[in-house]
């Protein structure tokens, strides 16, 4: 399909800088046969008992890292942003400036919190392999303490990351160290929605996807069929995709929390079911695509163009969603990463 079917503009005062407080009380489009303007507190109230919310479970880490690369006695200024681990030991990473860093080099990172030291053995048109000198929970340790939190490019562009973000850029569920960017539609959720969606008969169901930088790429070619999608590392247990197709063989729907719950959701099923999967996918959902595992989405509202705008297309309709976005602007929405959400009903 050619690209620009899913390009529309956005007014700039559109882009939510900071989340509403609290989480719950951001506004919900319900995309279904007609629009309605709720809250995200009111998801309760649309969901039946049987139903079970599948949420990710991963972590942001602080990946954004400062530091100096030394030749004799100058020094330059080195930014790394990781986005892909590769072992214990080695990440990519996206750095700036990057034309002047040589294969061999070494980077000092270092902070309050620690230093770190990371050589630099691979390198290809502004990214390069880090090898560090810390490897495992050691490593994650100091990433921790002297990282910064990697805000998506359209809040970084606009205002400093700060304390704040460390809080508000992670979701209740995250657990699974290693995502360079937040499951965003998770982060509106609370312990007193989760409650007041338990209290309904609804499950919560855990699957973890590592959100990678390469959700925030714009799609660059003109037809779909070019693209190339960036592969992330998720994991459905065995006794996760149990419980979910017994709950779809009882009548319940998988509601899937996040477009990367529902990539995780699909690269593990066919029409027979969802199945126990670990490993990397790079799935790649638009039009026609055909779906097995999830019968209802929540997600934020997405970038034009970007691969996420495609998925929603695929899931509830191209002409359905271009509506509604519309719609969504005129009434005052707040998009991306920080702002409101919708839930779409499978077309």
């Amino acid at each position: 399909m050619r690209v620009n079917l899913f390009d529309f503009d956005l007014p700039e005062e559109r882009i939510a800088l900071r989340p509403a407080q609290p989480r719950e009380s951001a506004r919900l489009l319900v995309i279904g046969d007609a629009l309605r303007d709720l809250r995200v507190g009111d998801l309760p109230s649309l969901l039946r008992p049987g139903d079970v919310l599948v949420v990710n479970d991963a972590k942001v880490i602080p990946a954004q890292l400062f530091g100096t690369r030394a030749r004799g006695e100058v020094f330059a200024r080195i930014e790394a942003t990781l986005h892909k681990k590769v072992d214990a030991a080695h990440w990519r990473a996206f750095v700036r400036p990057a034309k002047k860093l040589k294969i061999g080099e070494t980077i000092v990172f270092g902070g309050v919190g620690g230093e770190l030291r990371a050589q630099v053995e691979e390198k290809n048109e502004g990214e390069v392999l880090l090898g560090f000198d810390l490897s495992g929970p050691a490593l994650d340790t100091v990433l921790m303490a002297i990282g910064h939190m990697p805000l998506p490019p359209y809040i970084a562009a606009r205002r400093p990351e700060d304390a704040q973000d460390a809080r508000d850029y992670q979701t209740v569920f995250a657990e699974k160290l290693g995502a360079v960017a937040a499951p965003t539609a998770g982060l509106h959720f609370t312990p007193n929605l989760l409650e007041a969606a338990r209290a309904a008969g609804v499950r919560v169901e855990k699957v973890t996807l590592l959100v990678g930088a390469g959700t925030f790429l714009p799609v660059k070619a003109e037809d779909t069929e070019d693209h190339v999608m960036h592969a992330e590392w998720g994991e459905i247990d065995a006794g996760t995709a149990e419980r979910l197709n017994a709950a779809r063989a009882a009548g319940g729907r998988v509601v899937a929390v996040g477009t990367t719950s529902l990539r995780i959701l699909e690269s593990a099923a066919d029409e027979t079911g969802i199945r126990p999967f670990v490993g990397e996918t790079s799935i790649f959902i638009t039009p026609g695509y055909c779906f097995n595992a999830a019968d209802a989405l929540m997600t934020n509202f997405h970038l034009p163009r970007s691969t996420l705008f495609m998925l929603v297309s695929a899931f509830a309709g191209l002409e359905r969603m271009q509506a509604a976005y519309a719609h969504a602007i005129e009434a005052g929405y707040r998009f991306y990463s920080y702002g409101d959400a919708c839930l779409l009903l499978r077309k």
